[in-house]
């Protein structure tokens, strides 16, 4: 790869890295902060948590939309739109007067955070070596990861002065973005190599019906994927506080162990796949996480619950620092702007009910019991469907890759 090619790949990656960090860091600051969000709008905790949930369902729209552009147009523009939107609905989110408000901006955030994963990668992923693949795409989808744990920091350090209102004002941030990609990000040239969307539609979704069995593959796999993500992550944060009495500090720093968990993992399992193959590290980290649920929420003490909120996320995020890489592969070349994307949030509509479900649950049982029998099902079944898909492990996208 030439030296223009590799410095495009880096700005492609960073592009794509950041953009989906600071997607997640406004997603995550409403978890940190769902029982004050309820109290000031005079509304139960399972209310504020079906905002999270309408986020999520909401996500296949903006995947749509913006695949579809990103198909015809190229990956550039509609990363650049997605972040743009994103970010002002975020900021309106901090300044909603009541719940109705709230809700409906949340469901536009939804579409705003689906558009941005399924352009970022592919963007990414197209421009990056097929050898260093894996792992790239673990440093890609750890974004996520690192969102969380800033959205972390946030509620260790703003929220105790300013409550949770300025967080959201916070992540308006990443319109800041925009300009970075305009200036240093290239288009992809396996875009340029393969675009049919661009001259005919017709071609194109006569494309997308012959593939409709690897779509739905990708859409099963997505939702097993999302169902281990979500039922670890959205409401640990409320079940430290409210059952095992964290204070704020407490909660944060164990939110951000777990999260520097997820980061290592995304990282060597990424690298693991490119080695021996993605099915296999990532049902390798999925099984191993149904032997660390006990550490991860029932450990006596602070240190050892960090170390299973660490080992947990080491896992799961570990399992999905493979799915950039993955799912890109077993894309077809001129629908990966909207194949990969579209099915990624299509399988986070089937897991958007997590928080919810759990929550319900936490009404009856503890959490620890709700969030633990929900993880390992989640665990097990994705290790079967994972070990049951088809594999493209290091394809090329371009015969520059």
């Amino acid at each position: 790869m030439a030296a223009n090619g590799r410095a495009n790949a880096r700005n492609a990656l960073i592009a794509g890295f950041l953009g989906w960090t600071l997607d997640a860091f406004d997603f995550f600051i409403l978890t940190y902060v769902l029982a004050r969000v309820a109290s000031d709008f005079h509304k139960p905790v399972t209310a504020i948590a079906f905002t999270l949930t309408a986020s999520l369902a909401m996500r296949p729209v903006g995947a749509l939309l913006f695949g579809l552009m990103a198909d015809r147009y190229g990956r550039r523009l509609p990363l650049m739109l997605d972040i743009l939107f994103y970010s002002v609905v975020e900021v309106f989110s901090g300044l909603a007067p009541n719940y109705t408000t709230f809700l409906a901006l949340r469901l536009l955030y939804g579409i705003g955070m689906g558009g941005e994963w399924g352009v970022g990668a592919s963007l990414a992923m197209e421009s990056v070596p097929a050898k260093w693949r894996g792992i790239l795409s673990g440093v890609l989808q750890e974004g996520y990861a690192l969102g969380n744990l800033l959205a972390a920091v946030a509620f260790w350090t703003v929220f105790p002065r300013w409550g949770w209102r300025p967080m959201f004002f916070i992540g308006g941030l990443p319109a800041l973005l925009v300009l970075f990609v305009r200036a240093r990000v290239k288009e992809s040239d396996a875009w340029k190599a393969t675009a049919v969307a661009k001259t005919d539609w017709g071609v194109y979704f006569r494309a997308v019906a012959a593939n409709w069995k690897r779509f739905l593959y990708l859409v099963l796999l997505m939702a097993m994927m999302n169902f281990m993500s979500h039922g670890t992550q959205d409401l640990y944060p409320t079940f430290l506080q409210q059952q095992r009495h964290f204070s704020t500090r407490a909660t944060a720093i164990v939110s951000v162990i777990s999260m520097l968990g997820a980061i290592t993992g995304g990282i060597l399992v990424g690298l693991y796949s490119d080695r021996r193959g993605r099915r296999r590290a990532m049902a390798t980290a999925a099984l191993l996480a149904v032997l660390l649920i006990p550490l991860w929420l029932y450990a006596p003490s602070m240190a050892w619950i960090a170390a299973g909120a660490f080992a947990i996320q080491f896992m799961v995020q570990g399992a999905w620092g493979v799915v950039p890489a993955h799912i890109n592969e077993l894309s077809p070349g001129p629908l990966r702007g909207f194949f990969p994307g579209f099915a990624y949030q299509l399988g986070v509509l089937i897991a958007a009910s997590s928080a919810t479900l759990e929550a319900a649950l936490g009404r009856h049982f503890t959490y620890a019991q709700a969030m633990g029998s929900f993880a390992a099902i989640a665990f097990v079944v994705g290790a079967i469907v994972i070990a049951a898909g088809p594999e493209a492990h290091r394809i090329q996208f371009t015969a520059e890759s």
